[in-house]
C-alpha cells in the first residue's frame, strides 16, 4: 500500500492541498501501473513464446505448432498484466470510489475480448489442424467454427452490455426478446448461411474439391472454401465465383462427385441421320457391307434367320418391303455398337448402347451412350472426339447422311436459279 502513496506524502510535504495530492498521486500511480504493466506484458510474451517453442519441438503432433502460428501464446501472455492490473485497481483508486468502478468496468470488459480473442485463436488452431487430416479436409470446418465464434461473440456482447449497464441476463434475454424480429432481420444472411450449412454438411450435398456447376452464378469449377455466408468455386479457367451458401439449397446445381467417384464419365452424344437417306439394303451392298470386319458375323447370322423367316412366309422379294430386310442405318447403328464396344478407351462394366431418338424434322438422331474409364476433362474430350471423328467419317460408307443446315450463300444461289 505504501508503494502507491510516497506520492502523496511528496505532495503534501510541497505544501499541496489534500485533494491537490490526491489527484497529483493518482496520476503518478497509473503511470507506475502503466509501466509495469507494459514491462510484465513483454516479459511474459517472450516467456509463453519461447516456452511454446520449446514444447512444440519436442512434441510430435503439429497441433502446438499451429496455435504459436495462432498468437495464442501471446493471447495466453496478455493475462499477465491485465490481472496485476486488475488486483492493483483497488488499491490505487482506494479515494475513488466512482473512477475505480468506471476502471474495473472498462478492464472486465477488455478482459471478456481478451478471451474472446484467446478462444478464436484456439479455434482457427482446431480448424487448421483439421484441414491437415485427410479425414476432414473436404469437411466445410470453417462453416462450423464460425457458428461456434458467432454464438460465443454474441455471449461474449451481452456479457459487456451486462457490465456497463450493470443488468441481469434474465432482463437482458427479455429486452432481446422484444426485439428479435430486428436482430433477424439485420442477421437474415447469418441464419440462411447457419442453417444451409448445417443442412450441406449432414447430407453431404458439397464437400471442399467438389466439381459443381451451377449455372445461376457461373460458376462450373472446383469448390475451394465452404464458410458459413459464402461458397467459392474456382472455375476452370481460373477465375473464382463465390455465391451465397444458402443457395446450394434453394437453387438446383449439379456436383460431379458422383461421375468422379465412378467408374466412367458419360458420353451422351447424337449425330442426325437425314431421313432420305435410310433405305432397305439390296443383295449387292450386302456385299459390300460383308466387307466390313465388324458387320460380317453379324451379317451372315442375321441374313440367315431373315432368308429362313421370309421363305416360311413366301415373301414376295420383288418388292423389298414385303417381309423382313436389313436397312442401312440398322447396319450402321450396329457398327456403331461393336465400334464402342472395342475402343480401349470405354469402360466395358458400364453400360454401352446406340440407340435411336425420336425422328425431328432436323433427322433422326443417333445416340451413343457410353462411359469412358478416364475421366479427365482434357482426356475425356479426347476420347469423345476420336469416337465421333471415327463415326461421322463411316456414316457415307453406308450410303446415310448427316444433317446440315443449308449455308445462307447456297441458299442465295438457289433463289438465284
Amino acid at each position: 500500500m505504501e508503494v502507491f502513496n510516497w506520492g502523496y506524502t511528496l505532495f503534501k510535504d510541497l505544501n499541496f492541498s489534500n485533494d491537490a495530492a490526491l489527484y497529483a498521486n493518482l496520476a503518478i500511480n497509473i503511470a507506475e501501473v502503466i509501466i509495469i504493466a507494459y514491462v510484465l506484458d513483454f516479459l511474459s510474451k517472450k516467456l509463453f513464446v519461447f516456452a511454446f517453442g520449446i514444447f512444440a519441438q519436442r512434441t510430435k503432433t503439429s497441433f502446438d505448432d499451429i496455435l504459436i502460428q495462432n498468437k495464442a501464446s501471446k493471447h495466453i501472455a496478455h493475462l499477465i498484466p491485465v490481472l496485476f492490473v486488475f488486483e492493483v485497481i483497488p488499491i490505487i483508486f482506494h479515494d475513488f470510489k466512482r473512477l475505480e468502478a468506471l476502471f474495473q468496468k472498462g478492464l472486465t470488459i477488455f478482459i471478456i475480448i481478451l478471451m474472446l480473442w484467446l478462444v478464436r485463436s484456439v479455434f482457427n488452431s482446431v480448424k487448421d489442424y483439421l484441414k491437415l487430416q485427410p479425414a476432414y479436409n473436404d469437411k466445410p470446418i470453417d462453416s462450423y467454427i464460425q457458428v461456434i465464434m458467432i454464438i460465443l461473440w454474441i455471449l461474449g456482447g451481452m456479457a459487456i452490455i451486462m457490465v456497463i449497464f450493470n443488468v441481469k441476463a434474465t432482463a437482458l434475454l427479455g429486452t432481446l426478446g422484444a426485439v428479435s424480429a430486428i436482430i433477424l432481420l439485420i442477421f437474415k444472411d447469418t441464419i440462411l448461411g447457419l442453417v444451409a450449412s448445417i443442412q450441406v454438411s449432414v447430407n453431404d450435398m458439397v464437400r471442399i474439391g467438389d466439381w459443381i456447376t451451377m449455372e445461376k452464378y457461373g460458376a462450373d469449377g472446383d469448390v475451394i472454401e465452404i464458410n458459413l455466408a459464402t461458397v467459392k468455386v474456382r472455375n476452370f479457367d481460373n477465375t473464382t465465383t463465390t455465391l451465397p451458401t444458402y443457395s446450394l439449397i434453394s437453387d438446383s446445381f449439379k456436383n460431379w462427385r458422383g461421375m468422379v467417384n465412378s467408374g466412367g464419365r458419360r458420353i451422351k452424344r447424337y449425330i442426325l441421320i437425314k431421313n432420305n437417306s435410310v433405305h432397305f439394303v439390296s443383295p449387292e451392298e450386302l456385299k459390300e457391307y460383308k466387307k466390313i470386319q465388324m458387320l460380317t458375323s453379324y451379317i451372315e447370322h442375321r441374313q440367315a434367320d431373315i432368308d429362313k423367316y421370309n421363305s416360311q412366309a413366301k415373301a414376295d422379294k420383288s418388292i423389298p418391303l414385303n417381309g423382313r430386310n436389313l436397312t442401312n442405318l440398322g447396319l450402321f447403328r450396329k457398327y456403331v455398337n461393336e465400334y464402342i464396344q472395342t475402343h480401349p478407351a470405354i469402360n466395358k462394366e458400364m453400360t454401352i448402347m446406340c440407340r435411336h431418338l425420336q425422328p425431328t424434322e432436323k433427322g433422326i438422331p443417333v445416340e451413343i451412350y457410353a462411359f469412358t474409364s478416364d475421366k479427365r476433362w482434357v482426356n475425356y474430350e479426347y476420347i469423345m472426339a476420336d469416337i465421333f471423328d471415327h463415326i461421322i467419317a463411316a456414316v457415307p460408307y453406308f450410303g446415310l447422311e448427316i444433317f446440315e443446315l443449308p449455308s445462307v450463300g447456297k441458299k442465295f444461289v438457289e433463289t438465284e436459279n
